[in-house]
C-alpha cells in the first residue's frame, strides 16, 4: 500500500526504524500509526516471522491500514492501554516500541477538527472524535483555577491567570463554541510580536488538557518500560519541552519524576539506559522538506536485563 504523505510525513523515518534494530522473531510495537508511514517501513525491514501492532485511537486512521499482511496487527486504541492490549493479544516481552509524539498534519489541516486556529471550526480537539469531552465544553466549564492550571502547566504561558480570567468574563457573555471564539478572545492579551506562537500554545495547552496526553504517556512509558525484553529499544519522538522532559525522566530513571533509585550498595537500579547521549534531530534538509519537524527530537534508550520491572 502506498504511504500516505498528505495524511502526515514521518519524521526520522530511517533513524526511528534503524533504532529499534527488527531482528527475526521479533515482536515491535508502533504506538502511533497515524498516516503509517513509520509501520510500513518497519514492515519493509522486518524478518518474515516478526510482527508488529500498531496502535491509534483516532477513526481517520483506519483508512492507513496496510493490507495483506499476518505479521501486522492493528490495535484501535488510545497507546495509554498497551499492556492490557499486549496482555489480549498473549504478549509478555515486545522487542521494540515506536512513538512519534507529534500530532499529524492531517489534524491540523482537517478543518473540522478544532486542532488549527487557521480555521473557524468547531472546537473540539479531541484524537478520539468519538468519546470525551470537547475543548469547548471544557472551556465553558472548568473553573479559573484550573483553566490557569492547565495554561501554566502544558502551554508555559507566562499570563495564564489574566488569559483564565478572560476566558471565564467571556463565556459568561456567550459560550465557546468555534475556534474563532477562542483566537478572538485571547488575541488582545498576546501582543503582536509572539501572537502566532502564543496562540499556538493555547491551543496546545487545550489539545493536552481534552486528550489527557501527560497522563497517557506516563502510563504508555510504565507499561512499556515494563513489557521491553533485555536489550528492547524504546523510541521516542518528542515535539515540546513538556513530553520531551517526561520522556528524558523515564529513560534516565524509569519513571515521570527522574528519580534514580539505588541499591544497598549505591549501584543504579534505573531499567533503561540510554542509547544517544546526545539528542537526534531532523536534518537541515528534512527540516526544510517538512516544516513541521523542526522541533522534533529523537530520544533512544534499551532495555537492561538484569533490573526487574
Amino acid at each position: 500500500m502506498p504511504d500516505c504523505p498528505t495524511y502526515h510525513i514521518p519524521v526520522l523515518l530511517h533513524e526511528c526504524v534503524d533504532a529499534l534494530q527488527l531482528h527475526p522473531g521479533g515482536c515491535y510495537v508502533d504506538v502511533t500509526f497515524g498516516g503509517g508511514g513509520h509501520s510500513r517501513e518497519i514492515l519493509r525491514q522486518m524478518p518474515a516471522d516478526a510482527h508488529l501492532y500498531s496502535f491509534d485511537q483516532d477513526a481517520d486512521a483506519e483508512r492507513n491500514i496496510p493490507q495483506g499482511d499476518d505479521r501486522f496487527t492493528f490495535v484501535r486504541s488510545n497507546f495509554r492501554y498497551l499492556r492490557n492490549w499486549m496482555r489480549y493479544y498473549g504478549v509478555e516481552k515486545i522487542d521494540g516500541l515506536l512513538a512519534d509524539l507529534g500530532v499529524s498534519s492531517h489534524h491540523f489541516d482537517d478543518e473540522q477538527r478544532g486542532f488549527s486556529f487557521r480555521y473557524d471550526a468547531p472546537l473540539d480537539m479531541r484524537m478520539n472524535s468519538r468519546a470525551g469531552m470537547t475543548a469547548a465544553q471544557l472551556l465553558n466549564t472548568a473553573d479559573e483555577e484550573e483553566l490557569t492550571r492547565i495554561l501554566r502547566l502544558y502551554g508555559e504561558l507566562k499570563n495564564p491567570h489574566r488569559l483564565a480570567m478572560m476566558l471565564v468574563s467571556r463565556r459568561r457573555e456567550r459560550p465557546f463554541s468555534t475556534t474563532g471564539d477562542l483566537a478572538d478572545c485571547v488575541r488582545p492579551l498576546l501582543g503582536a510580536a509572539r501572537e502566532k506562537k502564543d496562540m499556538a500554545k493555547v491551543f496546545q495547552a487545550l489539545r493536552i488538557a481534552v486528550n489527557h496526553e501527560m497522563e497517557a504517556l506516563e502510563e504508555m512509558l510504565t507499561a512499556a518500560t515494563q513489557l521491553l525484553a533485555p536489550e528492547g529499544r524504546l523510541v521516542v519522538l518528542t515535539y515540546h519541552s513538556l513530553e520531551d522532559r517526561l520522556v528524558k525522566n523515564f529513560m534516565r530513571a524509569g519513571n515521570a519524576e527522574g528519580k534514580v533509585e539505588q541499591d544497598f550498595y549505591g549501584n543504579r537500579l534505573a531499567p533503561l539506559r540510554p542509547v544517544n547521549n546526545k539528542v537526534i534531530v531532523p536534518s537541515a534538509e528534512e527540516q526544510e522538506e517538512n516544516p513541521r519537524s523542526r522541533s522534533a527530537k529523537l530520544r533512544i534508550a534499551e532495555r537492561i536485563g538484569n533490573i526487574a520491572p
